[in-house]
Parts: structure tokens; C-alpha cells; sequence
């Protein structure tokens, strides 16, 4: 295990700098700050002087280097746009993200597990063919429209919803939750149900089908032979071994629940971190834009390890393997 979890490590921190190496460079060449900052009517001692109190005229691996070390430290320099700290930036869009993230997640697992498992044991049934019909256009249809009709139904029709921002928020420190107010609670669950649509029904197909395989083992038919009754064959031993590829599939989900929410947080106006990268983009805000994508990517590598761990809890085979090797 210990070896394992070394090597992973080793693997995520080249990871990490092939991520940091190639969203440095890309984004030295996407627009110019200094004309965003100075207008078209600057002069050019202007834009040199700008140029160079902004780093911007050192050597590429110099700019590098002194941004790896200052990412190391949790330090990436200043918004270009709004002239602040960008690790205060994020740090105060962050909980909006991972609260809406958090509250998709529940949804797509508690609603999406439950429905695969329904589909996998009533297969032929009207009710099983209008979930599979579900599953279709939830994994068809794009985030955007999913948002906008939503908005259409529940806010604009039904007036039972609001359309946009975060609503009402407690603050504990630096963090902030709309998780514990009435308005915050209203606020989220529009953005959140539209960012679990499609994880909510891949969950669901992957469930089924995976459900499907393991009814067909010969351990299920030892198990139904012994006299078991159905619901401990189903729960106690199908739905068991179900849920092993499921993790992996979840997990590498919630981060693209994180990376992903940008065009849910910009149809409902979430103040979250993909809020503050669309806004970097049109800004051409290189350190928002190259932090947001570092952070990102440490996100998805931080899940695909805790992936692997929890398949040594889950799968024994994995365990017997480690001990044979």
C-alpha cells in the first residue's frame, strides 16, 4: 500500500507540473493585459513601463519559475482585471463552487443510483423504458438549455424559485455557506439540479448496466439457490459488487462537477470559481485564468487518488494482488 500510494504521488506531482508548464505558456499568448489595463490611447514608454512592473517583459522560464514557486506557496500573483490577490479571489469563489459541486453530487448519486438499480431489476417495463427514454436526453441535452428551461419552468412560470445568485449566506471565517439559510437553500437547487442532469443519468445507465452483468454470475445463482430472498440478493450481494466501478466513475465526476460548473455558474450567475474564469478569459487575465486551471487540475488528480485508495476498500481482489506482489 505504501509503495502504491508513493507511486501515485510521484505521478500526480508530474502531472501537476505538465499542467502548470503547458497552461503557463498557452495562456502568455492569449490577448495583452497592458492594452486591457492601458487603452488604446496609451503611449508606448507606457506600455513598457506597465510591461515591466508587471513581470511581463522577463524570460519565459524565469516567469516559470517564480510562478511555480509562488503556487507552491499558494501565491499567484495579482488579477490583472481587479488588481487583487488572485488566492483571495479564490478563496472567496471557492465555497460557492464546491457548495454547488457538493449539493450536484448528492443529487446525481441519491437520485441516480436508486433509478439504475430500479431500471436493472423491472428490465422491460413501461416505467424502466421512460427512464432509459430519461437517461437519453439528460446525457443529450446540453448544460445550457437544461439551465434555461429550468429557469423558464420554475422561475419565470412558476414564480417557486429565484433565477440567479447565491442568495442569503452565513460566513464562519473565511468560509461561506448558503446551505444553512432558507434563501440560500432555494437559491442553490436550480443551478445544482441542472449541473447533476447528465452525472445524474450516466450514474443511472452505468448502474443498470452494470447491475444487468452481475445478476447474470454464478455467485447470484448460488446465492438465489441457497434460499436468500431477493432483496438480499439484489442489496446485500449484487449491489455490492456493482458499486466498484461506480466509484471510479463518481469520483472522476466530481471533478468535472468542479471544472465543469462554468456555464452553469454563468447561466445562473453563481459567484463561483467558473464565474471569475469567464470573466479572466474576456479579461485576458493570464494568473486568474493559469491558477484557476492548476487548481483544477490538483482537484482532479487529489479525486483520482482517493479513487484508487477506496478500491482497495471495496474490491478485495486489489488487496489479495498487493500482498502477492
Amino acid at each position: 500500500m505504501l509503495v502504491f500510494i508513493i507511486r501515485r504521488l510521484a505521478q500526480a506531482i508530474i502531472v501537476m507540473l505538465t499542467v502548470a508548464f503547458v497552461s503557463f505558456l498557452l495562456f502568455q499568448y492569449v490577448g495583452d493585459p497592458v492594452t486591457s489595463l492601458l487603452g488604446q490611447d496609451a503611449t508606448q514608454e507606457q506600455r513598457v513601463a506597465l510591461r515591466h512592473d508587471l513581470g511581463l517583459d522577463a524570460p519565459v522560464p524565469v516567469k516559470f519559475g517564480r510562478f511555480i514557486g509562488n503556487a507552491v506557496q499558494g501565491e499567484f500573483g495579482l488579477s490583472l482585471r481587479q488588481g487583487r490577490k488572485v488566492s483571495s479571489l479564490i478563496v472567496e469563489r471557492l465555497p460557492a463552487t464546491l457548495e454547488l459541486s457538493l449539493v450536484a453530487g448528492l443529487i446525481a448519486l441519491l437520485v441516480g443510483i436508486p433509478l439504475g438499480v430500479y431500471a436493472a431489476l423491472r428490465r422491460g417495463r413501461a416505467s424502466s423504458q421512460l427512464l432509459m427514454m430519461f437517461s437519453l436526453l439528460g446525457v443529450s441535452l446540453p448544460t445550457f438549455l437544461i439551465g434555461i428551461l429550468l429557469i423558464l419552468v420554475f422561475a419565470v412560470w412558476l414564480k417557486w424559485l429565484p433565477s440567479f445568485g447565491r442568495g442569503d449566506v452565513l460566513a464562519f471565517g473565511s468560509w461561506t455557506t448558503g446551505l444553512l439559510t432558507l434563501d440560500g437553500l432555494r437559491h442553490v437547487l436550480l443551478p445544482a439540479i441542472t449541473l447533476s442532469v447528465f452525472q445524474l443519468t450516466l450514474i443511472m445507465r452505468l448502474v443498470r448496466s452494470e447491475m444487468l452483468e452481475v445478476l447474470r454470475t454464478d455467485y447470484i445463482r448460488f446465492a438465489r439457490a441457497r434460499g436468500l430472498s431477493d432483496q438480499a440478493v439484489y442489496f446485500g450481494h449484487a449491489l455490492k459488487n456493482t458499486l466498484v466501478p461506480v466509484i471510479t466513475i463518481t469520483g472522476l465526476q466530481l471533478g468535472s462537477l468542479i471544472a465543469f460548473a462554468i456555464i452553469t455558474e454563468t447561466v445562473f450567475q453563481w459567484p463561483g470559481m467558473g464565474l471569475l474564469f469567464i470573466q479572466a478569459v474576456q479579461f485576458a487575465d493570464i494568473p486568474v485564468m493559469a491558477a484557476y486551471l492548476c487548481l483544477i487540475s490538483f482537484i482532479f488528480v487529489a479525486i483520482n487518488l482517493v479513487v484508487d485508495l477506496l478500491y482497495f476498500a471495496v474490491d478485495p481482489r486489489l488487496r489479495i494482488e498487493g500482498k502477492v506482489q
